[in-house]
């Protein structure tokens, strides 16, 4: 397992697009298709990351309180499936059920969407305001597996109630996260 940071895609970065499959349903929901959200939160995570399965206790719960004030949520699995089958589309599904996700878990499966958004590794989280700009990327809090600090999902919290509060999240407090590389499926590692 390589530990990266993420990139930190430039503040201001238009929202990338997608149209993805989300297994649990079997539908393909398309970001598109939400117009009237007070903002964007989309998340790369993945079934077997360490680092993901760390923040499960408040993810969801963190999810669905600011979804009911308006903001779009979306989590996406880009993993090379054939290197990784624990991150298939059939344990995604069990993910989903397991843990309760209030938000639709799409995969990724040609990687575009990941190169898109210029995603490293899992977790990473992009937050859009309504006008999909870019206006925090980088950590859920401080908290990683083994450190003993607390999964409070403050870094993310705090950037979302400047958003709700027609605020721009302070760019000098935004930290990158920090976790497992996304795995490329061989020859199409981005050069980012």
């Amino acid at each position: 397992m390589a530990t990266v940071n993420s990139t930190m895609l430039p503040l201001g970065t238009k929202a990338p697009s997608f149209n993805l499959s989300e297994p649990f349903t079997g539908k393909y929901v398309n970001f598109d298709d939400y117009k009237d959200s007070k903002g964007y939160l989309v998340m790369f995570i993945c079934n077997h990351c360490p680092y993901v399965k760390h923040l499960h206790p408040k993810l969801s719960e963190l999810c669905s309180l600011y979804q009911g004030k308006g903001i779009a949520v979306f989590a996406i699995s880009s993993n090379d499936t054939n290197q990784y089958p624990e991150d298939n589309t059939i344990m995604m599904i069990e993910e989903v059920k397991k843990h309760g996700f209030p938000f639709p878990y799409l995969f990724d499966e040609d990687q575009t969407v990941a190169k898109a958004y210029h995603a490293a590794c899992t977790p990473e989280f992009y937050l859009f305001d309504s006008n999909k700009k870019l206006v925090y990327r980088g950590q859920f809090d401080d908290s990683r597996p083994g450190n003993g600090l607390p999964l409070t999902g403050d870094s993310l919290k705090n950037a979302l109630d400047a958003l709700l509060s027609n605020k721009q999240p302070d760019p000098n407090n935004q930290k990158p996260s920090i976790g497992c590389n996304i795995k490329w499926k061989p020859g199409n590692e981005p050069n980012y």
